[in-house]
């Protein structure tokens, strides 16, 4: 199982824009049904940083947000959104409680 999480923060003036691009990944996830992805987003600090958590069975080199349109519109503005660029990390569980 492979688990990642992004962090990142939006300039000000762009947090609705950023949720609502988030927002619409999320709506075609549930229409796509991506096989074996747990993935989740949260805002923070006013609703100026976000905190992506995914969590998902690697199949090769394939991301299972390979082919979502709505993700790559995400992906499209994202530096110019941004006043701290994202951050990306594998993490490696040690423990969990209902996750």
């Amino acid at each position: 199982m492979k688990q990642v999480i992004v962090r990142y923060k939006v300039k000000p003036g762009r947090e609705a824009e950023n949720e609502a691009l988030v927002r619409a990944v999320y709506e075609e996830l549930d229409r796509r049904r991506p096989e074996g992805l747990q993935y989740a987003t949260f805002a923070y600090d006013g609703g100026q940083s976000f905190l992506h958590l995914a969590s998902y069975e690697p199949d090769g080199e394939r991301s299972p947000f390979d082919g979502v349109a709505a993700f790559e519109r995400f992906k499209e503005g994202l530096a110019d959104r941004c006043a701290e660029p994202p951050v990306r990390t594998e993490l490696r569980r040690v423990g969990a409680f209902r996750m």
